[in-house]
């Protein structure tokens, strides 16, 4: 049984982008290469046709997973979602209560995770620890550094 992961619709459309591409583009790259590789001679020695043979399964099986990815996906609608608690697709400012830094994350798939713009995935310690948290709830979250306490100081969507 697959688990359901919730997207954004920005997150599904790169998802559903990116099957369209390796099912089209990607597997004529693919092809051609195999179809090099072959005009290149004997096939039981012939070690760039075996390379792309490999990089052809690879690519089937990513194709595959994206695919079982997008038949469990579901697309939440975010102007439904209750502000009241920390849920998946919540935009959460938290604040370090040792050291005082404030952060903004928002709680993401997998697949959407990208720190660099501040959405983590709903898995990581951090998610895990504000789930269902309020505004002005504390959490104490053990990360690979130790545990780290944070109050919830605001929750949007």
């Amino acid at each position: 049984m697959t688990e359901v992961t919730y997207y954004t619709q920005e997150g599904l459309d790169k998802l559903k982008e990116e099957v369209h591409y390796l099912t089209t583009t990607g597997r004529q790259l693919i092809s051609k290469a195999i179809a090099e590789a072959r005009d290149k001679g004997d096939l039981s020695e012939n070690a760039e046709y075996d390379a792309a043979k490999e990089a052809q399964g690879l690519h089937e099986a990513k194709i595959s997973k994206l695919k079982a990815t997008l038949a469990s996906a579901r697309l939440i609608d975010e102007s439904k979602l209750d502000t009241s608690k920390v849920l998946a697709l919540s935009i959460v400012k938290i604040k370090n209560i040792k050291n005082g830094a404030t952060m903004t994350y928002q709680l993401v798939a997998e697949t959407e995770a990208d720190m660099k713009i501040g959405k983590i995935s709903v898995k990581s310690p951090i998610a895990q620890g504000l789930l269902g948290k309020s505004v002005g709830d504390t959490a104490e979250i053990d990360v690979p550094a130790g545990k780290i306490e944070f109050e919830i100081l605001e929750i949007s969507r």
